[in-house]
């Protein structure tokens, strides 16, 4: 083990079976190419994909598995044709390191919808490589997938801008949540939800957090600022909220209702759906004799990332994170499970490994 970590420029921390536990693992990255940006890590944030992946939870994990898709940190070289950074610029990474750039979605900065696209861990890039994430201690990336970091904004929490963050921002902007004075309802609060509500309040949105647990109100309304908080169990709280809001962003992965939550919708209003419950029923009358809408989304494309990015820095939005040591994520992982979080681990990469 020795021998093989002195022959290999990276660091990590990997998963090596179904089990999950992460464990030291060395691996080699890339040469920089003519087009390429290497950073070294200084922060990776923990999201549940994390979970899935690890624990093969999907029945595709390739192991050893190094996890990691919310990526913050410094440029340290870049390839003779990168134009866009420069050494020591602070550099974001998000769910994708690469796309096809040439399909209609590439050429309209839609990549995360490219039919080709490559995850950042677990993925195949185009020379066969399977990607390995952010639990290490340095990444070789096209300069199209890296994020320029505004001077100022903290590292560790511009990395969960990379993922939490831009999940939401992205249907936030399409359907034109972004109006003052329209109303906002956020089912979940862990990591995308609480961003949901901090971009509705910076939007100047009326915001109603949608929780099943009571317990979330004080935090909701005191520490994320909502204006609103209903406990969706409480068929009295939600008949009170009937046909009022405007929007709604569902950030809930687990298996939930979906005729109660579009019934909350005034006439034309929209629900954007950015988790991955197990199936989705609703009764055809509870979208047509409303003309309400039902739109999915998944993270975003380069620009809108990047303009995401800058929204967080001009608008000083900061993700609320537990920032931890890479030798806890084991313990952070089972806490995600059982939402024992407020409300995105960070990992401090730069100091796990010196």
């Amino acid at each position: 083990m020795a021998a093989e970590s002195e022959s290999c420029n990276c660091s990590a921390w990997a998963a090596k079976d179904p089990s999950g536990v992460l464990s030291p693992h060395s691996f080699n990255r890339r040469a920089v190419r003519h087009d390429d940006v290497s950073l070294r890590i200084t922060h990776c944030g923990v999201c549940f994909a994390d979970v899935q992946w690890t624990r093969n939870l999907h029945h595709d994990s390739v192991y050893p598995l190094v996890p990691g898709h919310e990526i913050a940190g410094v440029v340290t070289e870049v390839g003779s044709d990168v134009k866009g950074f420069k050494l020591g610029d602070h550099v974001a990474v998000g769910t994708y390191i690469n796309s096809c750039r040439d399909c209609d979605n590439c050429n309209s900065l839609l990549e995360n919808h490219c039919s080709n696209f490559v995850f950042t861990f677990n993925g195949v890039d185009t020379d066969g490589t399977v990607t390995k994430g952010g639990y290490s201690t340095h990444i070789v990336v096209h300069e199209r997938y890296c994020y320029k970091i505004p001077d100022g904004y903290p590292l560790e929490k511009a990395a969960p801008l990379a993922c939490a963050g831009i999940t939401v921002y992205t249907p936030m902007t399409r359907h034109n949540m972004n109006q003052p004075g329209k109303s906002l309802g956020v089912i979940g609060l862990g990591g995308l939800g609480h961003m949901a509500v901090k971009f509705g309040k910076a939007f100047g949105m009326n915001v109603t957090v949608l929780s099943t647990s009571e317990s979330k109100r004080d935090e909701a309304i005191n520490l994320l600022g909502a204006d609103n908080f209903v406990v969706s169990s409480d068929k009295n709280q939600m008949e009170s909220l009937k046909n009022s809001l405007d929007f709604i962003v569902d950030t809930a992965s687990g298996d939930h209702p979906f005729d109660p939550y579009l019934a909350l919708l005034k006439v034309r209003g929209l629900m954007a759906l950015v988790g991955f419950p197990g199936e989705i029923r609703v009764h055809p009358a509870t979208l047509n004799l409303g003309a309400r809408t039902l739109s999915g989304s998944v993270v975003g494309g380069t620009n809108d990332t990047q303009e995401m990015i800058n929204f967080c820095a001009a608008n000083k939005i900061y993700p609320d994170v537990e920032v931890i040591k890479i030798d806890y994520i084991n313990e952070a992982l089972e806490r995600l499970v059982n939402r024992d979080v407020k409300y995105r681990f960070v990992i401090d990469i730069e100091s796990s490994f010196k």
